[in-house]
C-alpha cells in the first residue's frame, strides 16, 4: 500500500503563513513547482501525555519522541479506518519501541529499554557526545503495518536497522517498499523550566515526496546485485531535477526549526518553499489516547490456552497492565478460567 499524500484542491486563495504555532497538529502542504507533497507535525503536549506514564529516561524519551512524531507523518497520511503501527526490534538498550497510530488522531507509544546496558553506554561516551537513535537501537529490524481490522488482510513493510537512526529506515522503507523519492527529517527537545518540577518535550518532522504527474520521472534506483565484483561501477540512476531542488531546500532545515514552539507549521514551510509556490491545507489534530479497555484485554485473555490462563492466576485473581497507558485491569479467576468441556459421547461423535 502507498503511502502517498492525495492531490489537494487546486482552487485555493492565496494568503499570508499564519504566525501562531499550534502543536499538536499535522499539516499537509504541496509544492506546486516541484512535485513535492508532504506533512509538518509539531508535537508538544501530546507527547508529554504519551510518555507520561513511564519513567523514561532522557536518552529514551528522546528516541520514543522520534519514533512517534514518523508514526503520525506516516499514519495520517492513510485516508482509511484502522491503524497504522511501527515496530523496532532490536539487539540494543532500547530492544523494542511500538508506536500505534489509530486514525484519524490517537497516538499512544511504549519503549522497552535495559537500564544497566544503558548507563554503561552513556558512561562509554566522551564529554559532550550524544547519543543517537542508532546506538540506542543497534541493529535488528522495523516494521510498519496497517491494520484494517478482522475483514482486510494486514500490510506490512519491513527494513532493516544496522545502526542507522530513524531517519535513515524510513528513507530505506519507501526506496524499497513503495519506490517514492522520499525525504523524511526528525527532531525532539527537552524544554527545561525555571522552578517547574519536570521538563517538557516537543517534537518535530517534515515529510517530502516527489510524486509528479508526468510519467517516467521517477527513476528507480537498482539494488546491489551482489556478486559485482570489486571497484565494479554500478548504474546510478539520475535523479529529477526538481527533486534534487526539493532534497536540497530540505537539508537547509536545523532541528531547532522543527521544534521551535514560537514558529509556526506555515512559516517553516514558507521559509523552505515559498519561491516554488508552497500551499499549505487544513491541519489535522493529533490526540495521545490508549485504545486499551477491559473488553479488549478479555477478548487477549481469551485467546491464550487453558493453561496459560491458569498460570496467569495469583491470589484468586489475574491483573493485566496495558504497557502503554500503565491502566490496570483485574479479572477474578472464574472470568478468564471456564471448566474443562465434557468429551463428546460416542453417540455425539
Amino acid at each position: 500500500m502507498t503511502h502517498s499524500i492525495p492531490t489537494p484542491d487546486p482552487d485555493l486563495t492565496s494568503r499570508l503563513p499564519l504566525a501562531e504555532a499550534v502543536d499538536d497538529q499535522v499539516t499537509p502542504f504541496h509544492v506546486d513547482g516541484l512535485d513535492a507533497r508532504g506533512r509538518v507535525v509539531r508535537l508538544g503536549t501530546a507527547l508529554d501525555a504519551v510518555m507520561a506514564h513511564h519513567d523514561y529516561p532522557p536518552v529514551v524519551k528522546r528516541l520514543l519522541g522520534e519514533a512517534v512524531a514518523l508514526t503520525v507523518l506516516l499514519g495520517s497520511t492513510l485516508k482509511i479506518s484502522g491503524r497504522f503501527i511501527l515496530q523496532t526490534r532490536t539487539d540494543g538498550p532500547v530492544d523494542l519501541v511500538v508506536v500505534d497510530f489509530t486514525a484519524p488522531q490517537d497516538v499512544r507509544a511504549y519503549a522497552r529499554f535495559d537500564a544497566e546496558r544503558l548507563a554503561a553506554l552513556q558512561a562509554s561516551l566522551a564529554p559532550g557526545q550524544r547519543l543517537d537513535s542508532g546506538k540506542l537501537l543497534g541493529a535488528g529490524h522495523l516494521a510498519m503495518t496497517i491494520d484494517q481490522g478482522l475483514s482486510v488482510n494486514r500490510y506490512q513493510g519491513i527494513v532493516a536497522l544496522e545502526g542507522g537512526n530513524l531517519e535513515d529506515a524510513a528513507h530505506r522503507y519507501f526506496a524499497q517498499s513503495e519506490q517514492i523519492p522520499t525525504r523524511v527529517r526528525l527532531a525532539v527537545a527537552e524544554e527545561v523550566h525555571p522552578g517547574a518540577a519536570a521538563s517538557s518535550w516537543r517534537a518535530g518532522g517534515l515529510m517530502v515526496q516527489f510524486l509528479p504527474t508526468e510519467g517516467g520521472r521517477i527513476r528507480a534506483v537498482d539494488l546491489h546485485p551482489g556478486d559485482a565484483p570489486e571497484g565494479a561501477e554500478l548504474p546510478q540512476a539520475q535523479e529529477d531535477d526538481a527533486w534534487t531542488e526539493a532534497q536540497s531546500l530540505v537539508g537547509t532545515l536545523e532541528d531547532v526549526e522543527l521544534v521551535d514552539g514560537d514558529l509556526s507549521a506555515e512559516r517553516l514551510l514558507f521559509r523552505l518553499f515559498h519561491e516554488r509556490g508552497v500551499r499549505v491545507f487544513e491541519p489535522e489534530d493529533i490526540v495521545a489516547r490508549c485504545s486499551c479497555s477491559r473488553e479488549r484485554v478479555s477478548n487477549v485473555l481469551a485467546n491464550f490456552s487453558r493453561e496459560e490462563r491458569e498460570s496467569l492466576v495469583e491470589d484468586g485473581k489475574v491483573v493485566v497492565t496495558c504497557e502503554f497507558c500503565g491502566r490496570s485491569y483485574d479479572f477474578k479467576a472464574e472470568e478468564i478460567v471456564t471448566p474443562e468441556e465434557p468429551e463428546a459421547s460416542s453417540d455425539e461423535a
